[in-house]
């Protein structure tokens, strides 16, 4: 991905995400967690993230698709993987 501050790794997605949300949505959302727009966190988790992002610990950033589903996007500390799932699939 251009502009991407981080590697993904594998990307996956829950089953439940899957069926629910618009894939257009949930792969503009991806390009958006690499660049590091962490979507609609909140300010002290966006903190979070940022010093994630240098120490290399796990990122998390929330989005809404065209629909209004939350879901979340998590990439692993070692950046092996990122998950894009619901929050109650968590």
């Amino acid at each position: 991905m251009m502009n991407a501050k981080f590697p993904l790794g594998q990307t996956v997605i829950t089953r439940t995400a899957l069926t629910k949300l618009d894939p257009a949505d949930v792969h503009a959302a991806m390009g958006r967690h690499a660049r590091g727009d962490w979507g609609d966190v909140s300010p002290e988790d966006r903190e979070e993230n940022e010093l994630s992002l240098r120490q290399g610990w796990r990122l998390l950033s929330v989005y809404r698709d065209r629909r209004n589903v939350k879901f979340w996007i998590i990439t692993e500390a070692d950046r092996s993987a990122t998950t894009v799932l619901l929050p109650g699939d968590y």
